[in-house]
């Protein structure tokens, strides 16, 4: 059984940090590529950083580069998301999700998804 486990997410002023965990289990963890979404009320869900198997090859979002760092441990099956300086525009429920590779990331079609994690910026 796919799962995706999302949490760490909160209530933050603007330009506070938080760091996001996903937990996965029922997939070869070690050859799947995962990536972090959001989704803010209204909007659909975006893409915003992605990790790619080994963890050397990472991608973010415009919007989020240079604030938000993805990692991976791959003894532990988890992915985090360290998120800086956050904005009111961060706004969302986050959630993760794995492909075998980076094209299969953005199109974003998946059966499973997590309950997702939800972060809120106040300004």
């Amino acid at each position: 059984q796919v799962q995706f486990v999302e949490s760490g997410g909160g209530l933050v002023q603007a330009g506070g940090s938080l760091r996001l965990s996903c937990l996965t289990s029922g997939i070869p963890f070690n050859i799947n590529a995962i990536g972090w979404y959001r989704q803010a009320p209204g909007k659909q869900r975006e893409l915003v950083a992605s990790i790619s198997a080994t963890g050397r090859t990472t991608n973010y979002a415009d919007s989020v580069k240079g604030r938000f760092t993805i990692s991976r441990d791959n003894t532990k099956n988890t992915v985090s998301l360290q998120m800086n300086s956050l904005k009111p525009e961060d706004t969302a429920a986050y959630y993760c999700n794995a492909d075998r590779n980076f094209g299969g990331l953005v199109r974003g079609q998946f059966p499973y998804w997590g309950q997702g994690t939800q972060v809120t910026v106040s300004s």
